[in-house]
């Protein structure tokens, strides 16, 4: 995606402009929660790590004190709920890792990401983050153990939740007004997901999404209702940034496979995704890259009704497993589909 510097002279005081907007829109709301008796609120996704440092993912919001903000009925969230939220800019948040403190400052999200030196075992281990005015809250992390071998990174739209994204129209409805209940899994993939952890005993599971921080509780819950492994969110923020018009969603994935390649180097991953969006050409172009951190991809194909709402074009017919340079590249529309290609390969 192109900066601000980028841009033609005539955009950038534009984009200046609209920057300032957001900020002015930021007081405004600030101040108005502040007086109607918001409070501070951390939220906390899953994050990961080694045995020696852990990425800390969490967020700092004004939180209504009875509960509006959190929709009608806490077991039914619509997704534009998700959207009402007034985060806290600037504010010093202390994260507790292995007994030890640091302090980490919010974004202009509201958000804290931060790679911070620890001791801890592998396995599912937790943090804790703390602010002012708000609540203690503990937050999981996934420690990756020095002798794991393989992981696996999803994409969650359209790979692992039927949801046709990239159509406009549709990507909106999905986003803010699609009760969660009603979006479903695609067939199989959970099944595979679980055989790959209970032969690969120490396999992480991490997904990798173009989709908000926003609607993270809502993935969360549509992953543990349909029996997905439990694994980190690897979300990106919507809206302008000081150098940017908007955020890049290929970049966003390909910025999170590097680091990944480069935090844990020991590791390969089996890179799996769909035929969609962008996935195939991001997985093919980072396995060229970094060869010996790509253990396979494995490409969903969307059926032909989903195919024309995702891109407009007919599904491409299935293809067997082959060999690409060092890494194994499969295809089915199916998690099932993928599992069969994928024990003949000797992967599962």
């Amino acid at each position: 995606m192109a900066t601000t510097e980028d841009a033609p002279p005539a955009l950038r005081p534009l984009h200046a402009r609209t920057v300032a907007l957001s900020d002015a829109l930021h007081r405004r709301a600030t101040r108005r929660a502040l007086d109607e008796g918001w409070q501070p609120s951390l939220t906390v996704y899953p994050g990961y790590g080694s045995p020696r440092a852990v990425r800390v993912l969490g967020r700092l919001l004004l939180t209504a004190p009875d509960g509006r903000d959190r929709g009608d009925r806490p077991e039914v969230v619509r997704g534009w709920r998700s959207f009402l939220t007034v985060p806290v800019r600037d504010a010093p948040v202390v994260v507790e890792v292995g007994g030890e403190e640091h302090v980490v400052v919010t974004d202009r999200g509201g958000f804290v990401d931060a790679s911070l030196p620890g001791s801890l075992e592998p396995g599912w281990q937790q943090v804790v983050l703390r602010a002012p005015g708000a609540e203690s809250v503990p937050a999981p992390v996934r420690v990756i153990g020095d002798d794991a071998e393989l992981g696996v990174i999803s994409d969650i739209d359209d790979t692992v939740m039927v949801t046709a994204l990239p159509r406009p129209f549709l990507a909106a409805w999905n986003t803010f007004v699609l009760d969660e209940h009603a979006r479903n899994p695609v067939p199989g993939m959970a099944v595979l997901y679980e055989r790959l952890t209970r032969r690969y005993r120490d396999a992480p599971v991490l997904y990798l999404s173009t989709g908000a921080w926003n609607v993270a509780p809502t993935l969360t819950r549509f992953l543990h209702r349909h029996l997905y492994p439990r694994g980190p969110l690897l979300l990106t923020d919507w809206g302008p940034t000081p150098d940017r018009w908007f955020r890049s969603g290929r970049a966003h994935k390909e910025k999170a496979l590097r680091r990944l390649a480069d935090e844990f180097p020991h590791v390969r991953w089996l890179l799996v995704g769909d035929d969609g969006q962008h996935d195939e050409a991001i997985y093919e172009a980072f396995a060229r890259e970094r060869p010996g951190s790509v253990a396979g991809v494995a490409i969903r194909h969307l059926s032909p009704t989903e195919s024309v709402l995702a891109q407009g074009l007919p599904a491409p017919q299935g293809a067997p497993a082959r060999e690409d340079g060092d890494h194994l590249w499969v295809s089915a529309p199916d998690g099932a589909g993928l599992a069969r290609l994928l024990r003949q390969a000797g992967l599962l």
